[in-house]
């Protein structure tokens, strides 16, 4: 792929290809301590509390640095799309992840978590409206079926899914549509404005939830499970994104997503080192199933889609 302009960037200001692997490796990582710090703060804090919280604070951070480097305000049709995206990973994935990890372990949820890279690429198809082949809708199938095999296994056999699976394959759902949107906005917005701005867009409804789960269930946390919803907020919530959107918007987008394939192996490493949470052969080769399935439905949607993704101009972020 050749490095040139675009209408998104200047021939000047053009980015290396290599930068959105780097973004997007760099964002992913601090994602892959979500599962286990959210697994470690429900110990001391309500599920609502921490899923609405945490967007409250990142909500904080998100308008100090928008109004510090004053940026433009955007469209209304990008407000609804923001809204998209709000609802997606403000609200949706941290809250129904929050709620499922009061019941599974970490290293379960990450591995029905992997699934996320092939759903993304799932919903940025149908969102940008491309035609992959076959191929590509078969491994997209088998690895959502493979997540659901091992989420039904792990709890006693077939047809014996829990809540707790259900609300993390919402998750899934929630996350890949805002993933798939925040990334076509960030070309437009800037990586950490997209995030920013969609924080704004929650921050209402985040307030309320915040305080009717803490009138509801007083907070009564250690400092650890404090430390933990810390970074939920700040990171996983605010700063985790300024690389993900960034690394996506450089693009090309299919490709960075790949990326995410690595996710649930860190999260398990951190259960298993964190949480102490064993590992056994049914969570490796799920694990590894699933991953398996949606590498393989990315790189074939990769491989079939025309090479057209142009790396956007180096910004302010």
């Amino acid at each position: 792929m050749k490095l040139e302009s675009s209408v998104i960037a200047p021939r000047s200001t053009v980015l290396s290809t290599h930068a959105g692997l780097w973004w997007g490796l760099l964002g992913v990582t601090a994602f892959s301590f979500t599962l286990p710090f959210t697994r470690i703060a429900v110990d001391g804090l309500s599920p609502l509390f921490i899923g609405a919280g945490r967007a409250v604070v990142a909500a904080l951070l998100a308008g100090i640095a928008l109004a510090a480097t004053r940026q433009r305000i955007p469209t209304r049709v990008q407000w609804w799309r923001l809204a998209i995206v709000a609802g997606g990973v403000v609200a949706g994935f941290p809250l129904l992840t929050s709620f499922a990890m009061t019941t599974t372990p970490a290293s379960h949820g990450a591995v029905v978590v992997g699934l996320l890279p092939a759903a993304t690429a799932v919903a940025v198809v149908v969102r940008t409206g491309e035609r992959p082949n076959r191929s590509f809708w078969v491994f997209a199938i088998v690895g959502a079926v493979a997540a659901v095999v091992f989420a039904a296994l792990q709890n006693g056999g077939l047809g014996s899914l829990t809540a707790a699976d259900l609300l993390l394959f919402g998750a899934v759902l929630a996350a890949a549509i805002g993933y798939a949107e925040g990334g076509l906005l960030a070309r437009e917005l800037g990586s950490w404005q997209t995030v920013s701005w969609a924080l704004i867009v929650a921050a209402p409804l985040m307030v309320v939830l915040t305080v009717v789960s803490a009138i509801q269930q007083p907070p009564a946390a250690s400092p650890v499970q404090w430390l933990a919803f810390a970074y939920l907020a700040a990171v996983s919530m605010f700063l985790g994104f300024f690389a993900w959107y960034r690394g996506l918007a450089i693009g090309p987008m299919a490709q960075v997503s790949q990326i995410q394939l690595v996710q649930p192996v860190m999260s398990i490493a951190w259960a298993a080192l964190l949480l102490h949470e064993p590992i056994g052969w049914a969570t490796a080769v799920g694990g590894l199933a699933v991953i398996a399935c949606a590498a393989l439905a990315v790189r074939t949607r990769l491989k079939d889609r025309p090479r057209t993704d142009r790396p956007p101009r180096e910004e302010e972020s």
